[in-house]
């Protein structure tokens, strides 16, 4: 800048460049709609999908890429694209692979959103979403038709907690040249290895373990191939989607401690778990590490750990609204959506609304057991209790 430059001008533009050579333990959060080049000749040669370049703010910044690099490396994946929330990282993943007169497979406990897209897919874009048993294992077989392109799993159900043979999904997928995607959410990538059982397409909602502060949307898409991720990045472009720096920075502070969060959830779930099973008003305890949960045994095959997310079953003596005061009358468990979080919650669902040949009768309460003492959260239930009857 020149003496004569004016204040305005001044304000905008100046000579100071920071040195080289700071380096401290948190990123650095890098906002950026605009990224600069130095000429006409690098703007023109950089390609927006290659992660060692960076071209425009939506398609990443250092700040971004690293939680990239980061949550792909939890999964033993290779490529990592984010997403503004899980279940736009789910629609990522049907956008990317679906066209009209495809099919998609989706197992019916899935998340509930998942089934609304599926369903909007099916009314709107001429794709035919169908629903299987997610027990079915290699079975699957027989329902994978010339047109299905993809075959969604979740491990276990985010709400009925039934836990799939994902090995022989793949298996009979692959034989048939079908994809196999997996909402791994409920796992956070570290108690289960998705990709060593075979499955192509990891989603996770990084708004559970990874923020663990009920504070951040966000979801992700991991994958080994380089094939899939590209389909991937384009359709993650022509959606749009984008993440802000800050809340990358949240889930990048959070990061360091989600194992050692994630081991105490697991933790004290079981304790209250296995505390749950011991009470008359509890018909059946919905948890993968526990004999009674459809799928247990998988559990126990492919799973090195369980988290804080677990479901109930009441006794069918008690009705929903008796049901519905016990939840009411917790003090230390929260009502509210999503979970992995420091905050134990508790949520009532419709099961018989949400499934069409759901089995059982009793009411069902889905818990999220957070970081609070768990005798503390045994005496705020057994409190709950006493509301069945009043």
């Amino acid at each position: 800048m020149t003496d004569r430059t004016s204040l305005q001008t001044a304000l905008i533009h100046n000579d100071y460049r920071a040195p080289d050579g700071f380096s401290a333990l948190p990123q650095a959060i890098h906002h950026a709609s605009t990224v600069l080049f130095k000429d006409v000749a690098s703007m023109r040669s950089r390609n927006w999908q290659d992660k060692n370049a960076y071209t425009y703010g939506l398609h990443g910044t250092p700040t971004t890429f690293t939680l990239e690099a980061r949550l792909a490396a939890i999964e033993d994946g290779k490529h990592c694209v984010l997403a503004p929330s899980g279940l736009a990282a789910i629609a990522l993943v049907d956008f990317a692979f679906l066209k009209s007169g495809d099919d998609v497979l989706i197992p019916d406990n899935v998340y509930n959103p998942n089934r609304d897209l599926a369903n909007w897919l099916t009314s709107d874009f001429g794709i035919t979403a169908r629903y299987y048993d997610p027990l079915i294992g290699s079975g699957i077989a027989d329902l994978i038709q010339p047109n299905t392109k993809l075959i969604w799993t979740e491990a276990p159900g985010s709400v009925s907690m039934e836990v799939p043979d994902l090995p022989a999904i793949c298996k009979a997928a692959h034989a048939q040249g079908v994809l196999v995607a997996l909402d791994n959410t409920w796992s956070a990538g570290i108690a289960l290895r998705a990709f060593d059982l075979g499955v192509d397409i990891v989603m996770q909602a990084l708004t559970k373990y990874q923020s663990g502060g009920s504070d951040v949307l966000m979801g992700a898409v991991i994958t080994q191939d380089k094939a899939l991720n590209q389909r991937l990045e384009n359709a993650h472009m022509r959606l749009g989607f984008g993440v802000a720096a800050d809340d990358v920075y949240l889930v990048l502070r959070s990061l360091p401690t989600m194992k050692l969060r994630f081991d105490a959830h697991d933790a004290a779930a079981r304790k209250v778990a296995a505390w749950l099973q011991t009470r008359p008003e509890i018909a059946t305890v919905l948890h993968p590490a526990l004999p009674e949960c459809p799928g247990h045994e998988l559990w126990q095959r492919d799973f090195s750990g369980a988290g804080g997310l677990f479901s109930v079953l009441f006794d069918p003596q008690y009705t929903e609204a008796q049901t519905d005061r016990f939840v009411d009358s917790l003090k230390l468990f929260k009502i509210g959506f999503s979970w992995g979080g420091v905050h134990s919650l508790a949520v009532p669902y419709r099961m018989q609304h949400m499934r069409k040949n759901w089995p059982h009768q009793g009411q069902l309460v889905r818990l999220n057991i957070g970081l609070e003492d768990p005798q503390d959260l045994m005496a705020d239930i057994e409190q709950a209790f006493g509301a069945l009857k009043a």
